[in-house]
């Protein structure tokens, strides 16, 4: 099998560790996990969901770090090999766009996403302190502009695909309310200018056991012949609180909001210490990966316990094989 990854990226200093030979699972970690810790700044409580791209000749990234006085703000950082971080201690300071733009108040778990010339951030973001899908865009990882708000408040997990579909960019985007929402599908919105968005479509709700209580999109779909390939998590509401895994789900390449393969089991759920102890326990949570187009190898960076961020690994070959025989379509 050899799945020709699209419109892809050739990245031949991908953070990569090759599999374990005892190792018989899609997905493996990195041997030398958390990548990021979450006294990785002096000022940090923890630093996790956090996006990662291809910058110069290295890589950049949003962060998301809760401060010691639990503030949650987005940070900046650069580095040379993805998995040595110089972040800075400093929150990004948007320029809004227009002065009607409200200020910003917090923002969690962004998703970066190049289009075009430049760098789309995506996060959850206060509108009088209720969520909804915050945008900016960068050249640099250094000054950042803010543009209007996807949507009305609540919601959550704002993910662009990289390029135009039909003539319209599209997001994906999971409603909610205002609290730890107990609900959740995932849906598609569609737009000709990253401001107006309609064309609102439904993608797929909470199916398996492992994902009963919600899910969300995860990172940004990848590109391939067979369709776009989406990580995206389940939530299972335990006697102890929720558990956040991770899966796959392959979307129709030309109408992405519908699903042709998505996994009945989950590729990776909370198992590890750093991913079941922290602030909130049992989550692993992806909001990046990085795919050499060359390879097929594809590295994402996730969220551990609300605490720390962590790497893992896998191949696309592997991942659409997997889904082949393990969906539950």
């Amino acid at each position: 099998m050899n799945v020709k990854i699209i419109n892809g990226t050739s990245i031949p200093n991908l953070p990569w560790q090759e599999k374990p030979a005892d190792c018989t699972d899609v997905i493996w970690r990195y041997a030398d996990n958390p990548v990021i810790g979450r006294n990785h700044l002096a000022m940090s409580n923890s630093i996790f969901n956090s996006a990662v791209v291809p910058f110069a000749d290295g890589f950049a990234g949003v962060f998301r770090v809760d401060d010691k006085a639990r503030n949650m703000e987005l940070h900046a950082g650069f580095s040379k090999d993805g998995i040595n971080w110089d972040i800075s201690p400093e929150r990004i300071e948007f320029i809004r766009e227009n002065d009607e733009i409200q200020p910003f108040q917090y923002g969690y778990d962004p998703r970066v996403c190049f289009i075009g010339d430049r760098y789309y951030v995506t996060w959850c973001n206060a509108l009088d302190w209720k969520p909804t899908i915050g945008m900016a865009y960068t050249f640099d990882f250094r000054t950042f502009y803010q543009t209007e708000n996807a949507f009305l408040p609540f919601n959550r997990n704002g993910v662009l695909f990289p390029r135009k579909i039909g003539g319209s960019y599209m997001m994906l985007s999971r409603p909610s309310d205002s609290g730890h929402t107990p609900f959740g599908d995932i849906f598609l919105s569609q737009s000709h200018d990253l401001t107006y968005w309609g064309k609102h479509r439904h993608v797929m709700a909470p199916a398996m056991p492992w994902e009963s209580t919600k899910i969300g999109a995860g990172p940004v779909p990848i590109e391939t012949e067979r369709g776009w390939l989406l990580f995206y998590h389940g939530v299972l509401t335990s006697c102890n609180g929720f558990v956040y895994s991770f899966s796959a789900a392959l979307l129709d390449p030309e109408k992405p909001w519908k699903v042709l393969k998505r996994g009945r089991e989950y590729l990776l759920s909370p198992q590890l210490p750093y991913e079941c102890v922290g602030d909130v326990p049992n989550v692993t949570f992806p909001c990046a990966c990085l795919t050499d187009a060359d390879t097929g190898r594809i590295a994402i960076y996730y969220g551990c316990a609300d605490t720390c961020t962590a790497l893992c690994f896998t191949i696309v070959d592997d991942v659409i094989a997997w889904l082949d025989t393990h969906s539950q379509i």
